[in-house]
């Protein structure tokens, strides 16, 4: 029986994953870094922004000594002057099952991204109010595809995780949920970036076709 619904955040409710790998590259770029586009898409989908920093400071010397805040911070600031230009980020399919799901159920996001930048996701898509709580990169100990912050998302919420709900995008974080032993569905969009997802539950392209009274 589902007791609790746990959301991903980037790529499932807002489509932004795209424009960190965006915002990375131009970064790296601006520091003389030599990357293509298809190695930091790697690097980003799917992982959290603690796994992403450990990557890239392994992998690009001219960077290495940069902080983990300053980075994120100067990595912000390219990432929300991308997204700034662009109208579409909001996946509306996405926010309006969240909303019905919140009316029966306790609804959490949990994030690779850093806390702050889930916040400000959430209030632009207009469910902030609807979830109980977000976890963010720095709240639980390793990221996806390690299961331990929807092990502590499900502790948080005092329900055991085989009675959670997932909604995830990406291979690694389909790995999370089942490591957990939650039942996960996989969002598969049609124009996204292909992740590995078959070890999900249930692969929809678009979460307005997910039934839960079907589950039940």
């Amino acid at each position: 029986m589902i007791k609790a619904i746990i959301f991903d955040m980037d790529g499932t409710i807002v489509d932004t994953e795209i424009y960190w790998a965006e915002a990375i590259f131009e970064y790296l770029k601006d520091n003389g870094c030599n990357c293509c586009q298809t190695q930091i898409l790697d690097i980003v989908f799917g992982h959290s922004w603690l796994d992403i920093y450990t990557d890239i400071t392994k992998i690009f010397p001219e960077v290495a000594d940069t902080s983990k805040k300053k980075m994120s911070l100067a990595l912000s600031s390219y990432h929300q002057q991308i997204c700034d230009e662009k109208d579409d980020i909001v996946i509306e399919p996405s926010v309006k099952l969240l909303k019905e799901l919140a009316e029966d159920y306790p609804v959490i996001v949990i994030s690779g991204s850093p806390r702050d930048d889930v916040i400000h996701n959430l209030k632009l898509a207009n469910v902030y109010n609807n979830v109980q709580f977000v976890l963010g990169a720095e709240d639980y100990s390793a990221g996806k595809p390690d299961p331990a912050g929807f092990l502590k998302g499900a502790e948080m919420l005092n329900v055991p995780p085989g009675n959670c709900l997932v909604f995830e995008d990406s291979s690694a974080g389909v790995s999370a949920a089942k490591s957990a032993g939650m039942y996960c569905v996989a969002l598969s969009r049609e124009n996204a970036y292909k992740q590995d997802v078959d070890h999900a539950d249930q692969i929809v392209p678009e979460l307005s076709d997910f039934d839960i009274n079907a589950l039940k």
